[in-house]
């Protein structure tokens, strides 16, 4: 069998409201290239595996033990969060590019050929690209931030909803680490040795649910003090 170019990765926790339309984003991408679909799912009191099923998706539940690899032991005394989720997924894959979407992000059609036209065309080892934040008026701040100044960063910071990257590149980089701020810990150190960017043409839209739950303020405030603590972890 012939091993895929990309593998999405998907990590999902209580998501099966919103993980449909992630999915059929997904299923619905216009092109000749094998892919696959890993949701990695955290222990969901919800239906999320099952839906992530009816979708053909490989189903890796973050409460497996983690698979040998030399920060097995480290992840498992701090606990399973998000960095670990993408990590194990991206474990599983098989995919030279691993594409890393979020339960609540949906990408475009033309989002698998364009990303990876982009990044081969630009000697990149990882790329984002421009989002749409869905929800209230003030999640558009959010969206500025993303799409005109991670992008503008020395080490562009790239988002864990939408993160292209090739394979041995991730790996070399260590990964998505169990960290709060896990993508902009793994941007930074990614970036210091490979060149990573932003399509400007390709969209993808995520939710804006934490702006609405806890309003532009407390966003800001939730985001500090995790990069506070990601600061405290050395990374």
């Amino acid at each position: 069998m012939t091993a895929p170019a990309v593998s999405f990765v998907v990590p999902a926790k209580d998501e099966a409201a919103t993980l449909p339309a992630t999915l059929a984003s997904v299923r619905d991408q216009r092109t000749d290239r094998d892919y696959e679909v890993i949701v990695v799912d955290g222990d969901s009191d919800d239906a999320t595996p099952a839906v992530a099923r009816r979708y053909d998706a490989t189903v890796v539940s973050q409460d497996e033990a983690a698979d040998g690899g030399p920060d097995s032991a480290a992840r498992e005394r701090v606990g399973p969060d998000i960095g670990d989720a993408r990590h194990r997924g991206a474990r599983r894959a098989a995919g030279d590019w691993l594409a890393f979407v979020d339960a609540d992000t949906a990408v475009r059609p033309d989002y698998l050929d364009s990303m990876l036209a982009f990044a081969s065309e630009s000697d990149l080892a990882a790329a984002s690209s421009r989002c749409r934040v869905t929800g209230p008026a003030r999640a558009k701040a959010m969206e500025a931030v993303i799409n005109h100044v991670f992008p503008r960063l020395d080490r562009p910071v790239l988002p864990g909803f939408n993160c292209f990257v090739r394979r041995d590149a991730y790996f070399a980089a260590g990964g998505f680490p169990n960290v709060p701020n896990e993508d902009t810990a793994f941007s930074r150190e990614l970036g210091r040795e490979r060149a990573t960017g932003y399509h400007p043409d390709v969209l993808v839209e995520t939710s804006g649910r934490r702006i609405r739950e806890s309003g532009l303020t407390g966003t800001l405030y939730h985001y500090l003090r995790l990069d506070w603590h990601r600061i405290r972890s050395e990374y």
